[in-house]
């Protein structure tokens, strides 16, 4: 399996405090990758790591075999990484196609038009094409961030809880979604809190608890693991 993701021995410090310590992760082409824990686990910072938000005080991230630690989180987004959000990062006055739009056409996309139409078919969202984002339920607006993040074409797409918001029809065609995107080739490296989701559509899923990977594995082997039923699942 082609890892197209590799993270290395990832530390991150604030002062004393050890956010991320020695992380190891990596993500293949044609797979879903789950990145599980409580919160404050570091999560979020891991992910801000890989994709040049927050800087590393130690460990290595490579693209597809090539290291891209010092890269802005523009180039490493033309080098084939994209990411939605924890927090939603629109542009709340342009309509739902017009935020898919910049990027498809920052992307030098030859069909920037169509090929917004497509995605947003692909995530749900056609009917609400001339919709301003600020008029988005949660939901909605989740799908449209995960529209934009595709329309750049990635290898790599990393999405912060993107079934936050999201009612169990929504959820349950997410993880659809998540599966298509695995089979059209991407390596996808997700965020979340919903279990059933994580479980449903994951290949493999690493649990972090206070910086630290406690546990790796295919979703059934995660969820068995005694570390992960005391730090997050509970016992049930």
């Amino acid at each position: 399996m082609n890892d197209l993701l590799s993270v290395e021995d990832i530390t991150v410090r604030f002062g004393g405090i050890v956010a991320v310590d020695g992380v190891h992760l990596s993500a293949a082409a044609g797979q879903v990758t789950g990145l599980i824990g409580p919160n404050g686990a570091g999560k979020t910072t891991l992910f801000n790591v890989i994709t040049g938000v927050q800087g590393t005080s130690a460990g290595r991230v490579r693209l597809d075999g090539n290291d891209i630690t010092s890269l802005p989180p523009h180039r490493r987004a033309r080098r084939g990484m994209t990411r939605t959000f924890q927090r939603l990062e629109l542009f709340w006055t342009l309509t739902v196609a017009e935020n898919v739009l910049v990027t498809a056409e920052l992307s030098s996309h030859p069909e920037p038009a169509r090929f917004v139409a497509e995605l947003l078919e692909k995530v749900g969202m056609a009917d609400m094409a001339d919709t301003p984002a600020g008029q988005l339920p949660t939901g909605s607006a989740r799908l449209v961030e995960l529209a934009r993040a595709l329309a750049a074409s990635p290898q790599v797409v990393l999405l912060d809880e993107p079934a936050s918001g999201l009612n169990e029809q929504e959820t349950g065609d997410l993880g659809v979604l998540l599966r298509e995107l695995a089979g059209d080739g991407l390596a996808v490296v997700l965020v979340e809190h919903d279990m059933s989701l994580v479980m449903e559509v994951c290949d493999k899923v690493s649990v972090l608890d206070l910086g630290r990977i406690i546990a790796e594995g295919t979703p059934e082997e995660v969820h068995a693991h005694p570390l992960v039923i005391e730090a997050y699942l509970g016992a049930s």
